[in-house]
This record gives C-alpha cells, structure tokens and sequence, in this order.
C-alpha cells in the first residue's frame, strides 16, 4: 500500500451546499449530479438559517485552523477559507482523518463564538481525497491555492 503524503479536507458551512445542489454534490466520497427535488427536501429541512461567512470571518476561522495546525503539528500545505466552505490540504499525521477535522472545526467554531456567532456554523462531515504521490499533492495543493480568497498565503 502507498504511503500516505497528505489529504485535502473540504466542508461546508450551515445549509449552504445541500444534498442536490445544482452545483453537484459529494456523499461518501461519490460525486452526485443535482437533484432539484433532493435539495428542495434539504432546504425545507434545515433548523435555521443558512451561514454565510464574512470576510472577517473567513479570516478568524483561518487564522484558528492555522494556530490548531501548528498544535497539531501538522503543516498546512494551502488553506482557503470562503463564505460557504473549507478546503485544506495537510500533511498526513498518525491521527485518524475525523479527529484532525473535528480539532479544526471545534477551533474555529470557538473563535467564531468569541465574536459573537452563536448559531450552527458547520455541516455534519466532510470530504476526504488522500494523496498518495506528489504529483495529487501539487495538483490538489494548486486546487486548494487557486481557491483561496486573498487571504496571505501560507
């Protein structure tokens, strides 16, 4: 089996990416098309309000996922944060995958309630894709990179 050079991690903030999305959608690692009625299910579904991340926000989460990262020690090879999700592509460490995202989501959920933003923040879960060679590295580190909302980079 490959070794394991790093993993990009993507979720998604409260309500604004839901199963059946127009855009597409991912579950368990399968890409699915949209699904009008599917979504339409989910919207009705949700328990408040969808959360859209503002430029300040989007700044504090960074800057918690960075500061847990360097707990964590753990390099980040790119990071971007927008109003509706996360991408980050880290370096692989000897620590299950959920408990890497659940340290990086309970950080920036805590900076985001040190502001004041006391709703549901995030989604249940998250997306995966390991990266066995360097070659998926660079290309998902370019991906995560070219993302990236002006924030200073890594």
């Amino acid at each position: 089996m490959p070794k394991t050079l790093g993993y990009m991690i993507t979720w998604t903030t409260y309500g604004t990416w839901l199963q059946g999305d127009e855009r597409g959608f991912v579950k368990e690692g399968t890409i699915y098309a949209a699904s009008p009625a599917l979504a339409e299910s989910n919207q009705q579904s949700l328990k408040s309000d969808p959360i859209k991340l503002s430029p300040v926000h989007c700044q504090i989460v960074r800057n918690a996922i960075l500061e847990k990262a360097n707990g964590l020690h753990q390099q980040i090879h790119a990071l971007s944060v927008s109003s509706n999700h996360v991408h980050i592509l880290a370096e692989y460490i000897a620590m299950p995958i959920g408990l890497v995202v659940r340290h990086y989501k309970g950080s920036a959920q805590a900076a985001l309630r040190k502001v004041g933003l006391a709703s549901r923040i995030w989604t249940k879960g998250f997306d995966k894709r390991y990266c066995f060679d360097q070659q998926t590295l660079q290309n998902r580190t370019n991906y995560v990179k070219s993302r990236d909302n002006g924030s200073k980079s890594i």
